[in-house]
């Protein structure tokens, strides 16, 4: 059974690579064809793909009132892929900073973030660090449906915000390239994303399946294998793009998953059934607001992110993942 789902996960891994492949050719074509750069696809076409997997994991979670695995999906996710999917790319080859990204979209992603802290339960955390008598399962705050509606509401603010920033300020033709035509990019960019969510669920079923057979709890499966799996589409498109020097493209999407994660996914989990916060979960919140801190700082002090910036970031991961065994 478990030489099945090993072999059932290395077909998933080759279905995320060449999904991934196919997937950023498309949409850097679609980028250049409509004179957009590949910051904006990534930030918004590119995440919303690659995010896909996350969507379905939380909103399924939610259905079958699951608020723990949908929160946890999302933060752990989150944390993924800043430290991994980023750190990643940085391994292969340097990541520039963007000024877009630095002034714009990381701040307003950790603003949203600390939000989301805060609507969870932030206040109620340092009274429970007070008393000394919370225990890590408790539950200390609720994300309920108006905190979905006014969470949704910002995201679609910022989709509209980008999209308008788009048609202000096209891409000039730098170099001629062949695009191909529109319906052979539309066709890729499917395909490639068919490959990559199909990919990511024949993963993360078959490690699901492998973790439970060596005595993994549900929880910890859901805070690092579900988490990872859903971030796999993140991490293969990310470092397939810093290879094909789309460092754009690789930036973008880490962002913009992550903000179409806590923003777009989370609040349609709240609307759909309201999300309890446990004291762990704002233990993880906290952390995820923290490394969102240290990413924006390694990227506007070197003005890009090095490869031993990168492999601090990964070894942050590993860390948080051990803590997260031992709790």
């Amino acid at each position: 059974m478990i030489f099945i789902q090993i072999i059932i996960l290395i077909i998933g891994f080759a279905a995320l690579v060449k999904g991934a492949d196919i997937f950023v050719d498309g949409s850097a074509a679609l980028a250049r064809r409509f004179k957009v750069s590949s910051l904006i696809i990534g930030l918004t076409i590119v995440a919303f793909g690659t995010s896909a997997p996350e969507l379905a994991v939380s909103t399924t979670a939610a259905l079958k009132q699951s608020n723990d695995l949908a929160l946890s999906n999302v933060v752990g996710s989150n944390i993924f892929n800043l430290l991994v999917v980023l750190g990643s790319c940085a391994v292969f080859a340097p990541v520039p900073s963007s000024t877009e990204v630095l002034k714009r979209d990381m701040p307003f992603s950790l603003i949203i973030t600390a939000l989301v802290w805060m609507l969870g339960g932030g206040a109620a955390f340092y009274a429970a660090e007070k008393s000394h008598s919370t225990s890590t399962n408790q539950v200390i705050g609720t994300i309920d449906r108006v905190d979905g509606i006014i969470i949704l509401a910002l995201f679609i603010g910022y989709m509209f915000f980008l999209i308008r920033s788009a048609k202000k300020h096209p891409e000039p033709d730098e170099e001629k390239h062949d695009n191909g035509s529109l319906l052979k990019n539309i066709v890729f960019m499917l395909l490639g994303i068919g490959l990559i969510v199909a990919g990511g669920q024949a993963v993360v079923n078959s490690a699901k399946e492998i973790a439970y057979s060596f005595g993994m709890s549900e929880t910890l499966v859901g805070l690092t294998i579900v988490a990872v799996g859903t971030s796999l589409p993140e991490l293969v498109t990310s470092i397939v793009a810093a290879r094909k020097h789309e460092t754009g493209l690789a930036v973008g999407n880490v962002v913009g998953s992550n903000l179409f994660n806590i923003m777009f996914i989370l609040g349609i989990t709240a609307v759909i059934s309201p999300v309890a916060v446990s004291y762990e979960s704002t233990i993880d919140i906290l952390f995820l607001i923290l490394v969102s801190a240290l990413s924006y700082i390694f990227l506007i002090t070197g003005k890009e992110l090095n490869r031993w910036e990168g492999l601090t970031m990964i070894a942050l991961y590993v860390a948080q993942v051990v803590y997260a065994v031992m709790r």
